[in-house]
């Protein structure tokens, strides 16, 4: 197999765009996932892999893994140690990257069911946040996870990364706000979280179903218009100092009360 070494290969060229730019992602319809683990989910996940690069040194490392990816992806490259430091997001990469087809989950938003129990994400920033929501959601068995258009990518490498796989599975869609989602959606019993002594407590709230609970930005919350399109406001009681909790915490902590 050739050995990829010059930057300026029209493969190496577009993963180092998708890696840095959220524009080029959304236009080209293709994202980047980095780490042995993460790349074998893609594929055990089914994921439309379009190309696969691993380092000199990953290929022999991890031979048994290489010759997996390399037949299941569209195309596979075996790129210098150098040009692959390039391509990467992380700072001590373990040699294997995948340009991956954008999925398509909104199908399992077209019909809601008895049971359901979504988490919708309003104005969230923060990437490692993000990230770590997608894999606990996941983990939790939550059923999707409606995202406002103002979010941050959730095909961003970090993102990615930090889902743990969570991305290529579990469903999600994007929506121009969340008010305009719940409006549409009225079917769905819906709360908002907040921090207000007014609102009810979560460890004494029953999550009707189908429902869904909305988190807001980690600076300033939910937007009004979301807080007003939900039926209920839900708050985390707190007995410590503490004023307010990091976004991916609370959201954690909500899915869980919701799922249990």
């Amino acid at each position: 197999m050739t050995i990829l070494s010059s930057k300026d290969n029209s493969n190496i060229k577009n993963a180092v765009r998708l890696r840095k730019s959220a524009k080029h992602r959304r236009e080209s319809g293709l994202f980047i996932a980095e780490g042995v683990r993460i790349c074998i989910d893609a594929m055990l996940s089914k994921a439309d892999i379009d190309t696969f690069f691993a380092s000199e040194k990953a290929a022999a490392k991890y031979a048994y893994e290489f010759e997996q990816l390399r037949k299941y992806s569209a195309k596979a490259f075996v790129v210098s140690d150098k040009i692959f430091n390039q391509i990467c997001d992380t700072e001590s990469p373990q040699g294997f990257l995948c340009v991956i087809k954008a999925l398509d989950k909104s199908g399992s938003f077209d019909k809601i069911k008895t049971g359901d129990k979504f988490l919708a994400l309003d104005n969230l920033q923060d990437p490692s946040n993000l990230g770590t929501i997608l894999r606990t959601a996941e983990a939790l068995n939550v059923t999707g996870v409606v995202l406002s258009d103002d979010c941050c990518d959730i095909y961003s490498p970090k993102v990615v990364r930090g889902s743990m796989g969570a991305v290529f599975r579990l469903p999600f869609v994007v929506s121009t706000s969340i008010a305009e989602y719940l409006n549409t959606h009225s079917e769905l019993e819906s709360y908002a979280a907040v921090v207000s002594s007014s609102a009810d407590k979560i460890t004494e709230t029953s999550f009707a179903s189908p429902c869904i609970v909305a988190v807001g930005n980690e600076g300033n919350g939910l937007k009004e218009d979301t807080i007003s399109a939900c039926k209920h406001k839900i708050t985390i009681p707190m007995t410590g100092r503490a004023e307010s909790l990091n976004a991916a915490v609370a959201a954690s902590i909500i899915m869980w009360e919701m799922m249990k």
